[in-house]
């Protein structure tokens, strides 16, 4: 036991040394880096130009998507309207909320009516 404690007691000390054996060096070093200021990022797009070519493309699937899920209504609720509510969620990723919305809604009205009304008609 008195063994392990003394072991243990040097094993303590010689940490304790490895630390203070830097003591005595002398730290000039350049911190220039961590004064600076930071550089600014400039980037050469123009964000209006590729917004606007994003809404124009979510236009098209929005309104593809609001055509797939009015004609769900009709025919194929379950096909049709999944279709309508995926494109639905493309549209207003790419700019076109409304449509998307709308197409999204109007599909998952479709999905409930086929399945749970419908069948009762």
């Amino acid at each position: 036991m008195a063994d392990e404690k003394q072991t243990a007691e040097s094993r303590y000390r010689d940490q304790i040394g490895e630390e203070n054996r830097f003591e005595d060096t002398d730290y000039t070093e350049e911190t220039a880096a961590e004064i600076a200021a930071p550089a600014p990022i400039s980037r050469d797009w123009d964000y209006e130009e590729q917004r606007d070519e994003e809404t124009a493309s979510g236009q098209g699937y929005g309104l593809s998507a609001l055509a797939l899920s009015i004609i769900s209504l009709f025919v194929l609720p379950i096909l049709f309207g999944a279709a309508g509510i995926i494109l639905g969620f493309i549209a207003r990723r790419r700019g076109a909320e409304s449509l998307g919305s709308w197409a999204i809604g109007i599909g998952a009205v479709s999905i409930i009516f086929g399945i749970f009304i419908r069948p009762f008609f």
